[in-house]
């Protein structure tokens, strides 16, 4: 029991090394040695347990994924963040060239911001998924995380919340493509551009606006997830909670 707590905190103390340092196993290894006793103990008060650096670990997970969800759902969480933005839908890109150079930029650019407010319109609903997830991790699957790669959590989440944020948010996405006039700017860009194919003997295209906006707002979610993930391994940052600076105020000694 004794060597899979030490082995905990080394995983901690790897995880909140800066990636630009020069990460010396030895050091942390005889480090942690000479901490265990004071700080793992065999369990009396104030001694750090598996089971509260798991929490500790729950609880960073819970303040990144709310942020993320937060910063999302924000206007122009989505529109003005290149990482996520959502961009006109590449199946239908012929459909954005065509009507570009029949003089209709305009209403594209309006239509890629509507797509946009509707993902953020969206994303309100998704912090609750992500803390339920959360809150169902095993200890297993905490160290699991701890061991893997820097997006382990974030792979961790999408596994476990990717098909209910899908049912949750397409109901959202339809409701907001409403209220955002999805369809006043989609359509003007869709009868044109129909019409012109229909005089050419091309395709005529329609894609579901719902399952695209639905799918980037959920790509979107974890694309910002696996920054807040980075930033829980790597900075000082992930001190979100009284069991966190615990873990780190004993490890801070040189």
């Amino acid at each position: 029991m004794k060597e899979i707590k030490l082995f905990a905190l080394l995983l901690v103390i790897a995880l909140t090394t800066p990636s630009c340092a020069q990460f010396n196993w030895k050091k942390v290894v005889d480090d942690a040695k000479e901490t265990t006793e004071g700080v793992l103990g065999s369990g009396s008060s104030g001694k750090l347990t598996n089971q509260e650096v798991i929490s500790g670990l729950k609880e960073a997970l819970e303040v990144g994924t709310g942020n993320s969800s937060s910063q999302a759902s924000k206007v122009d969480g989505f529109f003005k963040n290149t990482a996520i933005k959502l961009p006109f839908p590449p199946d239908a890109i012929k459909v954005k060239n065509t009507v570009e150079d029949l003089g209709m930029k305009k209403q594209v650019d309006e239509f890629v911001l509507t797509i946009n407010r509707a993902a953020e319109e969206a994303a309100k609903d998704a912090k609750p998924i992500f803390v339920s997830a959360i809150k169902g991790m095993s200890i297993q699957d905490g160290f699991e995380i701890l061991k893997g790669a820097d997006n382990a959590a974030t792979v961790y989440l999408d596994n476990k919340t990717h098909a209910q944020l899908k049912e949750t948010f397409r109901p959202k996405v339809a409701n907001a493509i409403q209220k955002v006039n999805v369809t006043k700017y989609w359509n003007p860009i869709i009868t044109k551009y129909n019409a012109v194919t229909t005089l050419t003997g091309g395709d005529k295209i329609n894609p579901d606006l719902e399952d695209y906006i639905t799918e980037r707002a959920i790509q979107g979610l974890f694309t910002l997830i696996a920054e807040e993930e980075k930033k829980i391994r790597q900075d000082p940052l992930a001190r979100v909670s009284d069991v966190l600076k615990k873990v780190f105020g004993s490890l801070d000694k040189e």
